[in-house]
């Protein structure tokens, strides 16, 4: 398993594919196989074997391409036929460089497969198997290698959550982008006369420069400001809200934090963009809404549906255990088709 050298395997705070990774690491040591886990830093806490490839996690140098190739090429000397079965990459430049390892690899695309990253992806050895997070992701590059597609997931036990609804304010969680509309979810609390708590990753140069320009100057008194929350506090914040509001401005490849909503018994008020459809059951788990001036009526209206009936979604339909089963499904039917690939084609004797 190889995961980018940004942060620590599980997180401390914002770090979805790391949380999720996490989860399936557990996952497939559960279902009896042995992982490696190649990473940075001094530690995982996953089950794991880990191994580092630098001391330090490199979130300093986050978007940066040395790092995450450096990361890449220390693993490509650790690896070989003979230790592992499959490779699982879920690094950005992996999938590129990834045909030249002697050993199968599948690569998770945890992004949009489009623009650059799209063609990224379509220059990828032949030989590197690409699984999507959902189905709206998939369809947005159908023709990228996609040999599965498997719904992310996340670890329920010791999650907080509540058994009726709380009359707390509305929830944004995200990163500070107009890709994911904090600035629609204000004017949608103010519509709805409801205050809203938004808690933000704020610590890259846009991210700053996004708040500053455009979200600081539409506060007011009904707008509470948390800014890099780590993960107890999201937790707490998602208990303690009316439901988590995403008002998404773009195709939203997966979008965890839904799960990790509803697994609280937080329902979710979403725009129809991307994944959404896949995740929430709209009148059930949350109200999917085609526009924004749909959104304050939803706030509105969201205390009607039942926690327990989130939480249940999350454990029927998101638990790790689905997700390692998924994979384990993908990696046995990829080294199998792998093999036949390599195998030499027999020797054909005429006979006279």
């Amino acid at each position: 398993m190889v995961v980018p050298p940004w942060l620590s395997v599980p997180p401390p705070g914002y770090g979805g594919l790391e949380q999720v990774v996490a989860g399936l690491v557990d996952g497939l040591v559960d279902l009896g196989h042995a992982v490696t886990l190649f990473g940075a830093g001094h530690e995982t806490g996953t089950d794991a074997e880990f191994v580092s490839t630098v001391p330090e996690v490199q979130y300093e140098r986050l978007g940066e391409s040395l790092p995450e190739l450096a990361h890449l090429a220390r693993v490509r000397h650790r690896i070989g036929p003979a230790d592992f079965d499959v490779i699982h990459d879920h690094t950005t430049i992996g999938p590129l460089i990834a045909g030249r390892r002697a050993v199968p690899t599948v690569a998770t695309v945890h992004g949009n497969p489009v623009g650059e990253y799209g063609t990224v992806l379509s220059e990828t050895d032949p030989s590197v198997g690409l699984v999507a997070i959902s189905h709206a992701q998939r369809q947005l590059n159908p023709e990228l290698r996609w040999v599965g597609t498997v719904h992310n997931a996340m670890d329920t036990q010791g999650v907080p959550y509540k058994s009726a609804p709380v009359p707390g304010p509305v929830l944004w969680l995200a990163r500070f982008s107009p890709d994911k509309g904090p600035d629609v979810a204000i004017r949608a609390c103010r519509t709805a006369g409801l205050p809203l708590v938004l808690a933000g990753k704020c610590n890259e140069p846009a991210e700053r420069r996004y708040y500053d320009e455009v979200v600081r100057p539409l506060l007011g008194e009904d707008v509470t400001v948390v800014l890099d929350a780590d993960r107890s506090a999201a937790l707490r914040m998602l208990v303690e809200a009316r439901c988590l509001i995403m008002p998404v401005q773009w195709d939203e490849p997966f979008g965890m934090v839904m799960v990790e909503a509803m697994a609280t018994g937080t329902p979710v008020v979403a725009l129809n963009r991307g994944a959404v459809p896949e995740l929430v059951r709209p009148g059930v788990t949350g109200l999917v809404c085609e526009h924004d001036d749909e959104l304050p009526e939803a706030l509105r209206a969201v205390t009607r549906l039942d926690p327990a009936a989130c939480v249940a979604h999350v454990a029927e339909n998101f638990s790790t255990a689905r997700m390692a089963g998924g994979y384990q499904e993908v990696y046995r039917r990829f080294i199998a088709e792998s093999a036949l690939q390599r195998a030499p084609e027999p020797v054909r004797v005429g006979v006279r």
